[in-house]
């Protein structure tokens, strides 16, 4: 994979105007690439055109009416040395998140059946640090190993991995490994300043070369442009290969972080996006993350309709509110729609 920022403005097919995009069929093949520029074209395209494409690439590579369902919990919470202008878990924000001792893995262990008893195929353990030691690396393997051991799926976000930490951690059966790039190169130093671009870039160079498939996404609705937008999803189908789960999140908003108050992004603005990542990526699983709770049931179809085709499901994230279980299991009821 290569470990090099994409050129923001570069055309992704060569001699192909953008406005030559909404005539296309909507067949993907997967030797397209996507700049900047012309992922942006998507998002000008008119709302029921780019609905009518990212539907079409979805029934082309999955079953449409099938959600694959992920439970994450916090096994680390608090304390973060990091400045992300969106977390709560930042310790230099005054937030009312506190900094807690890790779980134990009896904890973990008892977390992970009940989220397979609710429906879950995925358990996904995330932890507030820039990066993990290696003793806090021990204790995760141990917890990877239990969670596999009960046919979960199993999913890790621990920050930047030092040389061989992610061989560790696929050994003990790690599947996937999530680190997100949270929103495009230009629009990187607005959001955070304690690590760059190019450190993101290098842990997941780490995971892939240690044979752990990518989850990797970003952050809508921190202030940033269309242009923004369309460079987060131009970088993300830029890595070789894209990643084979990409979480959208749209911004939680915490008091006391950096980002409370910023302007709210247009919800239709939200399923462009999920279109868009469902277009330029098109066998990933692009997940309905972040922000779902404050979404209406119709958006969250909408984004359906644009290829979502995974949801984190229980009734916390890491440290904010996820939709009640049972609201979720109403939802896809009524949409026809089944676990996958």
């Amino acid at each position: 994979m290569s470990n090099l920022i994409a050129d923001p403005t570069a055309n992704g097919i060569e001699g192909r105007p953008a406005s030559a995009l909404g005539k296309l069929a909507g067949t993907v093949t997967e030797s397209l690439g996507w700049g900047a520029r012309e992922v942006e074209a998507l998002l000008d395209l008119p709302f029921s055109d780019l609905m009518y494409r990212a539907q079409n690439v979805h029934r082309q590579y999955h079953d449409p009416n099938a959600v694959q369902l992920s439970t994450l919990i916090s096994v680390k919470t608090g304390g973060c040395p990091e400045d992300c202008g969106y977390c709560p878990q930042a310790a230099r924000y005054h937030t009312a998140v506190e900094n807690q001792e890790m779980l134990t893995l009896e904890e973990v262990v008892a977390a992970a059946a009940a989220a397979k008893a609710q429906g879950a195929s995925r358990f996904c353990m995330g932890a507030a640090w820039r990066g993990p030691k290696q003793r806090e690396i021990g204790k995760m393997t141990e917890m990877v190993k239990a969670v596999k051991a009960m046919g979960l799926e199993t999913c890790a976000t621990l920050g930047m991995l030092k040389p061989g930490q992610a061989e560790q951690l696929r050994e003990s059966g790690l599947d996937y490994y999530n680190h997100n790039l949270d929103t495009a190169p230009e629009f990187y130093e607005e959001v955070i300043t304690t690590r760059n671009y190019q450190d993101r870039l290098d842990t997941l160079e780490k995971v892939r070369s240690a044979g752990i498939h990518v989850c990797c996404g970003g952050i809508v609705g921190m202030g940033e442009s269309r242009r923004a937008r369309a460079g987060l999803i131009a970088q993300l189908a830029s890595l070789d290969p894209y990643p084979e789960s990409v979480p959208i999140n749209h911004l939680v908003q915490v008091e006391g972080t950096p980002l409370h108050g910023t302007a709210a992004l247009d919800p239709l603005e939200f399923v462009r996006t999920i279109a868009a990542a469902r277009i330029t990526m098109p066998k990933a699983m692009v997940r309905l993350s972040a922000g779902r709770r404050e979404m209406s049931d119709a958006v969250q179809a909408l984004c359906f309709l644009a290829g979502a085709n995974s949801i984190f499901y229980g009734e916390k994230l890491l440290t904010t509110g996820n939709p009640e279980t049972e609201r979720d299991k109403a939802l896809l009821n009524r949409l026809g729609l089944r676990p996958a």
